[in-house]
């Protein structure tokens, strides 16, 4: 698996990623959205650089011009309800994507323990397809790990990009043992040390689908 994390470099990424986790700045979910989007939309830049283009003849008001185009859109997946925000950033950029959702969640335990529950997928055929599957918090690993074994009931794809916007150590060491596949490219923007006894990551930012979309009820 390659593995490649973009806050090494620094660009506007970083400022994105500063706001994200700002509790002063969380209290606008309208702006946390939108810093996901943007987030999205540069992993989706980034993305980009590895797929396959074809030249072709483009006709302007003053002549023809030999361009590149995008061979293939990828089809953009993600996890439910978290990765909305950036999975529609994602779709900003490859905006004639094909769309997959993926729909689990945690399972606690009385003792505090969890497990990752699948419950649904609404997918086209992935068969021989790129994938880019994104959650925007990589914790325990096991979300990720869930939502790449269940992509596989809907095809073989090419190639799966895995995109989460800030992971914890551990999530990362879990994802490299579980997915082994040479087909695999794991993008993040930041990695952080620690994670607290369930499984949030620290210093994190919260639980970043009640700042992006309101507090819920757990009914399970």
């Amino acid at each position: 698996m390659d593995i490649k994390i973009l806050g090494h470099n620094h660009s506007i990424l970083d400022h994105y990623l500063a706001e994200i986790r700002d509790t002063n700045i969380q209290t606008d979910p309208l702006r946390f959205r939108d810093n996901l989007n943007r987030i999205g939309e540069i992993f989706a830049y980034e993305i980009s650089k590895t797929m396959q283009y074809d030249v072709e003849d483009v006709t302007t008001p003053l002549g023809v011009a030999r361009v590149p185009k995008l061979q293939r859109q990828p089809v953009l997946a993600t996890i439910l309800r978290a990765g909305l925000a950036t999975h529609n950033g994602l779709l900003r950029i490859f905006d004639r994507a094909e769309n997959c959702f993926i729909s689990a969640y945690r399972k606690y335990t009385e003792g505090g323990e969890f497990e990752i529950e699948f419950e649904y997928m609404a997918s086209p055929s992935l068969d021989d397809k790129v994938v880019v599957l994104s959650d925007p918090m990589l914790a325990s690993g096991k979300s990720m790990e869930i939502g790449y074994e269940a992509l596989f009931s809907k095809g073989a794809p090419a190639h799966v990009h895995l995109v989460a916007i800030i992971a914890s150590e551990e999530g990362v060491n879990y994802v490299k043992e579980k997915i082994t596949a040479d087909n695999v490219t794991l993008w993040l923007g930041a990695v952080d040390p620690e994670m607290t006894p369930k499984s949030y990551i620290v210093p994190g930012l919260g639980d970043a689908g009640d700042l992006a979309f309101g507090e819920k009820i757990d009914s399970k």
